[in-house]
């Protein structure tokens, strides 16, 4: 009941949807001769936030410190016994129906998580990712990826498929039920560097330690990443990505299923 309330909650309250629904709360009030003014001025505040936040480097200064948190990983010579992908990174119903994967903006998780598997041929890999949608079927993500590996020649023996968690705790707590950490050895962590904090801090929760395997970054290492967008629609969608990333910090922070707010490395 949490998992569903708290997805229907994050609908309404992302800052997109929440800025449109603004402008057409304050319209619609505008209708009313005794709050003209009071709704034409919220529509027009809502409007005027909604194209600043979109064109203004805000979503980016709130990015930076979850992509900067944990380094990119080096490889240090040491054997790696597996690796952990993080589903995101599919949209598995329209893969279903078109018969082929179809990516979304993370697809960097997949496309390096198959340059791991090539990179270290010994480690297993463990997919992690079920139906994590609310208005969706709930179709499963990593059996999708799962087959994509296969059918580029990944060794299916290699392949451990964890297809029941819809969110980053559950993606650690059934990934820890199919490895045994006193056994486990290295094993790399692959999400979006913005999304790693919050994964380590869940992984770390139940006990399973991993390395952590940075990508999908949205914006440069350089301070001139910080710049305006071109277009609203880009910084809205970046926006909402960082607003969700830091509400779910504070979130797991809040219900203990992480132990600090921000993790560190």
């Amino acid at each position: 009941m949490f998992y569903y309330a708290s997805k229907i909650a994050w609908f309404f309250a992302t800052p997109s949807n929440l800025l449109i629904s603004l402008v057409l709360l304050g319209l619609v009030v505008s209708l009313s001769r005794r709050w003209r003014r009071l709704g034409t001025g919220l529509a027009l505040v809502a409007a005027i936030s909604t194209v600043a936040l979109g064109l203004l480097p805000i979503s980016s200064a709130l990015l930076r410190p979850l992509e900067e948190r944990f380094p990119m990983f080096r490889d240090d010579g040491k054997p790696i016994d597996g690796i952990i992908l993080l589903g995101g990174a599919v949209d598995a119903a329209d893969s279903v129906s078109r018969g082929s994967i179809v990516a979304n903006e993370s697809s960097e998780r997949v496309l390096d998580t198959l340059t791991l598997a090539y990179r270290y041929p010994q480690a297993k890999i463990l997919i992690s990712g079920g139906g994590g949608t609310v208005f969706g079927d709930g179709v499963a993500e990593a059996p999708i990826i799962a087959a994509y590996f296969k059918g580029v020649g990944i060794d299916p023996g290699r392949i451990i498929v964890e297809d029941r968690s819809r969110t980053t705790a559950e993606n650690a707590i059934f990934s820890r039920e199919l490895i045994d950490p006193e056994k486990a050895g290295r094993w790399l962590l692959v999400t979006s560097a913005w999304h790693m904090p919050r994964s380590m801090g869940a992984f770390r929760k139940v006990g399973l330690e991993v390395i952590p395997y940075p990508v999908d970054y949205r914006t440069g290492a350089s301070e001139d990443s910080l710049r305006p967008f071109a277009f609203v629609s880009d910084g809205l969608r970046r926006l909402d990505v960082a607003a969700k990333e830091w509400a779910g910090l504070i979130g797991y922070y809040a219900a203990g299923r992480t132990t600090t707010l921000l993790p560190a490395p």
